[in-house]
């Protein structure tokens, strides 16, 4: 239903899940409109390994990750890191994760996770095709590289359930990782493939989705900043904006790790973190890696495109410190450097950092808020936002339009944080 002198339906932010969700509304037929207070595609969209990891369906929160994450607190260069400051909101969060790091919890976590990124996995490919969308995607697998065998054999324990989820992996020792990855060093353990996920170039997929949005009719405002809303009973009837109040039917938020403190005034308490994670992009070395590597022991992502090289990942909970730290940024470097003949490019292209939404179970948030009748949320989506943008665009669609879900979402619904 179209708001009255408004929209048919108001997306509020621009990156990859809340242009995700305005193209899939205006495939189902609806008139929309996003709102983003920078330039479209400039947040954690841009700079992340552009990978689509069926593979990453085990959650963050799982058994042993507290104890490691106290071992590197105090090492800043870290793959996992917890700057030391007093911030009860990050300690409680932080709580909440500890008790999330369980096998039962893990284990309902990777179900959830693996029905959410298998259908996006699907989602996207039959996007591209369709829609001719040029991202440089590729259904290349990916392949996670291991220096130690005590590391590989247990990453193989660990991911030996996602076998009866329908994610296929097979375990390369080290001829096969050599013969399959000529650019890997001598010495290493070995590898663990998975043929079904694929990459893409994620700045490129999220100039794409804009274009067809617009070719679709949808209006995209930039450099306009959201100031607030105005609440009439169970129901949002007006967003206000730099440009003035905009009013719409339905509206989703999609406002990644800002979405805490933008979504407070409505009286959702959202409990969600920005992750920080940084990359380094390249021109493209020769030779260069044939499909993306995880390098497991330094947490450091490779991923390789026709237009460039980068190097990415970490996690760091420092607030919103917008600092690029250089100290963190040679440690991709490091750790790309132990396990690859050519770990940088020929030429140095871009440093970048973002922040991801991760909430404490490591599920995103999807749905219709709590007490709001019209308000729907898309946010949450941690370190999968490219990974989980095709089916939370199909599903915000499908709860608009009152159509059966694509998957089961009860376990990434906003109820699961109400007390």
């Amino acid at each position: 239903m179209t708001g009255r002198d408004g929209d048919d339906v108001l997306v509020l932010g621009g990156g990859v899940i809340g242009l995700a969700c305005a193209h899939y509304l205006i495939r189902a037929g609806r008139q929309v409109r996003v709102i983003e207070q920078g330039v479209v595609g400039r947040g954690s969209s841009h700079g992340n390994c552009g990978t689509l990891t069926p593979s990453h369906a085990l959650p963050l929160a799982a058994p042993g990750v507290i104890g490691q994450a106290l071992r590197w607190m105090f090492r800043p260069d870290a793959p996992f890191y917890i700057r030391p400051r007093f911030d009860p909101t990050l300690w409680a969060w932080l709580l909440r994760f500890a008790a999330h790091c369980n096998a039962r919890d893990c284990a309902r976590a990777t179900r959830a996770k693996a029905d959410l990124l298998k259908a996006s996995r699907s989602l996207i490919e039959a996007l591209i095709v369709d829609e001719g969308v040029a991202c440089e995607f590729q259904a290349s697998g990916l392949t996670y590289v291991f220096r130690e065998p005590s590391a590989w054999a247990a990453f193989q324990d660990r991911h030996a359930p996602l076998l009866t989820l329908g994610i296929d992996w097979q375990a390369w020792d080290a001829g096969r990782l050599a013969r399959e990855e000529p650019v890997l060093r001598d010495g290493l353990a070995g590898g663990v493939h998975f043929p079904g996920d694929a990459r893409l170039r994620p700045d490129r997929l999220v100039a794409e989705l804009a274009r067809l949005v617009r070719a679709g009719g949808g209006r995209i405002e930039e450099r306009n900043k959201l100031r607030g809303f105005r609440r009439e009973g169970d129901r949002i009837v007006e967003v206000d904006t730099e440009r003035g109040p905009r009013r719409a039917g339905q509206i989703v938020f999609a406002l990644g790790a800002w979405s805490p403190e933008l979504a407070r005034p409505l009286g959702l308490r959202l409990p969600i973190q920005p992750g920080k994670g940084y990359s380094i992009t390249y021109t493209r070395p020769d030779p260069a890696p044939t499909r993306p590597l995880v390098l497991k022991e330094d947490s450091v992502c490779v991923t390789t495109w026709d237009s460039g090289f980068r190097l990415g990942s970490t996690m760091e909970f420092s607030g919103y410190d917008s600092r690029l730290d250089p100290l963190r940024l040679r440690a991709l470097v490091r750790g790309a450097q132990r396990y690859l003949r050519s770990p940088e490019g020929p030429q140095h292209v871009e440093d970048w950092y973002g922040w991801r939404p991760m909430t404490w179970d490591d599920l995103p948030i999807l749905g219709p808020a709590p007490g709001l009748r019209n308000f729907l949320l898309a946010t949450g989506h941690g370190m999968l936002g490219v990974s989980l943008a095709a089916v939370t665009g199909h599903l915000i669609a499908d709860f608009i339009c009152g159509r059966s879900p694509i998957v089961d979402p009860t376990a990434s619904r906003p109820e699961r944080f109400v007390n």
